[in-house]
């Protein structure tokens, strides 16, 4: 029975496809495998991408690809600036990272966090639309444009560092990332030397506690111990620890200006903190003040209702 042309060409069109949907997979397989050995690699799990390997995981293949990517975008020329705390983002990024592996399968996961240099890539920060750090964006399977199609994560969010992230990536891709994983802030090696030593001085400790020769027993400590809470209460410095923030900012326009006082709301240096000392020495003095006149007042009730005098201590090297 002779074949037609037309069956002939119906062959040829299915066993094309076949080969074309048996090659794409084949390829998007290898893709796959080719992002899973780079994880491997990597100490974090976080893929370190450039240029080329921006164009050969996500502009090259098309859409829909098999795998999303969570991409950190980082400079290390601005890692000294202390405002942008890219560093430590950095850190809680690869430490998201690590979580998400280490509470998933990763073999059968498509989602893959990556980081892109400045220096190195320029080209794929231009892609992005990248113009200001910190920086993290959530490239879908889905996304031909990886400025427009890209989701940008909030830099205020950012900021709450690696739970604000896992939320971000939960909430975007309906994956779960399960509990972060923080290191220990000792190891347990540092640990067992830490009872060590311990153990060993404990005898010496206890000799002196019963002796009363401690640290703790000097009068001087204390007094230093309150000055300096006294001085961590009026001056602002805690402040500016809890809140990170820098004592003082260059200046955009002339990098050898130093900026001491921000202008806007919202945001205070910590110089500001320590800028008015006429108004701190008189409020210093009203509190010294006050302070006497209530324990001279708390001494003078308590010789009325006890009938025991109690008058001040001098120390012998004073007379």
């Amino acid at each position: 029975m002779a074949i037609s042309s037309t069956d002939l060409f119906v062959v040829s069109f299915i066993t094309l496809s076949l080969f074309l949907v048996i090659s794409k997979a084949e390829s998007e397989s290898e893709l796959v495998a080719d992002l899973l050995a780079l994880q491997s690699e990597s100490k974090s799990g976080v893929i370190h991408l450039d240029d080329r390997t921006v164009s050969k995981f996500l502009t090259s293949p098309k859409t829909p690809r098999p795998y999303s990517f969570i991409i950190f975008f980082d400079a290390t020329q601005l890692h000294d600036k202390s405002e942008l705390h890219l560093r430590e983002l950095r850190n809680e990024f690869a430490l998201v990272a690590s979580s998400f592996i280490t509470n998933n399968n990763s073999s059968n996961t498509k989602l893959f966090f990556c980081d892109i240099e400045f220096r190195e890539s320029q080209s794929s920060f231009h892609l992005f639309g990248v113009n200001s750090l910190p920086h993290i964006r959530l490239v879908g399977p889905t996304a031909k444009s990886l400025k427009d199609d890209s989701e940008q994560m909030d830099q205020g969010d950012i900021s709450r560092m690696a739970e604000s992230m896992a939320e971000f990536i939960e909430s975007r891709t309906k994956l779960t990332v399960g509990p972060i994983h923080r290191p220990p802030i000792l190891s347990k090696r540092q640990l067992a030397l830490i009872a060590a030593l311990l153990l060993i001085w404990s005898p010496f400790v206890a000799k002196k506690i019963f002796a009363g020769e401690t640290l703790l027993h000097d009068p001087k400590i204390w007094l230093s111990g309150a000055v300096f809470v006294y001085f961590f209460s009026v001056s602002g410095a805690m402040h500016n620890i809890i809140r990170k923030m820098p004592m003082f900012l260059v200046d955009r326009n002339d990098p050898n200006k130093l900026v001491f006082f921000y202008q806007g709301s919202g945001m205070q240096l910590g110089a500001e903190g320590f800028a008015d000392a006429t108004a701190k020495r008189v409020a210093m003095l009203v509190a010294i003040f006050v302070s006497f006149w209530a324990v001279k007042k708390v001494i003078l009730l308590d010789n009325w209702k006890t009938g025991y005098g109690v008058h001040g201590f001098w120390p012998s090297s004073w007379n």
